[in-house]
């Protein structure tokens, strides 16, 4: 069975190898009839010190999605990129699923070890156990 998606999915990334990595990963599953949405979440420190200026966080989300488009560039797919603003990265990526009617919001899970998931809420977990809509998470790759 091949798994394809033939409407809307968003991709959240987090860096421009994350984003190369997963768009890489999805291209095989998409066609003409695909919409994909790379998203990078800048997150609000919601009234507290952000963690880095504003127009460098900018700056380094286009470089993300220089990187995952080019990895769909010969792909039949729409493919759109959008900068996502709030305090919270998992409702931050559900509440644009929602409001783009997305089939799916697939992503390539990181390695990590459980130190950094603890210390950093583990986006990837909560993507699973507080879905808005289904998540797919692609396969590791060994050839990277």
């Amino acid at each position: 069975m091949t798994l394809t998606f033939d409407g809307t999915v968003i991709v959240p990334v987090a860096d421009p190898d994350d984003g190369e990595r997963t768009t890489r990963g999805l291209e095989q599953h998409l066609g003409s009839a695909s919409t994909v949405v790379v998203v990078n979440v800048i997150e609000k420190a919601g009234g507290g010190i952000d963690k880095a200026p504003m127009g460098q966080r900018e700056e380094y989300a286009e470089e993300i999605f220089d990187r995952a488009q080019a990895a769909l560039r010969d792909s039949p797919a729409t493919v759109e990129a959008e900068t996502l603003y709030g305090t919270d990265v998992v409702e931050t990526i559900f509440d644009e699923a929602r409001q783009r009617d997305a089939d799916a919001v697939v992503f390539n899970p990181r390695e990590g070890n459980r130190l950094a998931e603890l210390l950093t809420g583990d986006v990837a977990r909560r993507m699973v156990k507080e879905a808005a809509v289904p998540v797919v998470a692609l396969p590791q790759t060994t050839s990277e």
